[in-house]
């Protein structure tokens, strides 16, 4: 239900911006010093599918599962050049950590995560209508405000990853652009459960997709 009420509000906000997009004004040009500020709706969807084992090693049968969330996002993209720029994404999303495995399908942890990525961009064709570009760059995870479920104990490492990006901006009139963008992100995190009684090196790499509106400074 998350999911498809964020996919609702990313098709009106892309239909209200369509809608401003009518106007007779031409694009506005960036390049070296321009910023554009996007606001957005973001997926942040784990890959996880980790065994959990015991202290000494054992598998305990079980695997860790984390959902997807989607929340309202802002992005920051600063041209250094003409056709290089440098972007950095805020916001935070809430997500669920399950141990499943058999007839097992338990939740153990609910936290929050700030995973700001920041990526370097090549973006070949600035000013075309439709303006496609790649990144590369590194994400830092931070898990905050957890809440631990039906009696299990959850500690989860904080740490940086990397990631890869590709998108595209669609230039509309005056300031405005579309934008569609999606990352990978590469990152592991430690989870001891229960004091280290169990315990699973999780793979989280998620991606992260993103719709929005951007305004260019």
């Amino acid at each position: 239900m998350k999911t498809a009420a964020a996919l609702v509000a990313s098709v009106s906000l892309l239909a209200v911006a369509g809608a401003a997009s009518a106007q007779t004004a031409a694009p506005e040009p960036v390049g070296k010093g321009s910023l554009i500020v996007t606001a957005r709706m973001t997926g942040v969807l784990p890959q996880a599918d980790d065994a959990i084992v015991t202290a000494a090693g054992a598998d305990s049968g079980l695997k860790v599962d984390v959902g997807d969330d989607w929340m309202p996002t802002l992005g920051f993209t600063y041209f250094v050049a003409d056709h290089w720029a440098v972007e950095a994404i805020l916001g935070a999303t809430q997500h669920e950590v399950r141990a499943q495995g058999g007839a097992t399908d338990v939740a153990v942890h609910e936290t929050w995560v700030l995973p700001p990525v920041v990526t370097l961009q090549y973006r070949p064709t600035p000013n075309a209508t439709i303006s496609p570009y790649v990144g590369a760059g590194v994400s830092y995870m931070a898990f905050f405000s957890g809440k631990d479920r039906n009696g299990f104990e959850v500690d989860l490492d904080d740490g940086f990853g990397v990631a890869l990006q590709a998108g595209a901006d669609w230039n509309l009139s005056g300031p405005w652009t579309l934008n569609l963008d999606a990352k990978k992100v590469w990152f592991d995190t430690d989870a001891t459960i229960n004091g280290g009684a169990l315990k699973s090196s999780v793979s989280l790499d998620p991606w992260v997709v993103s719709v929005g509106v951007g305004r260019k400074f």
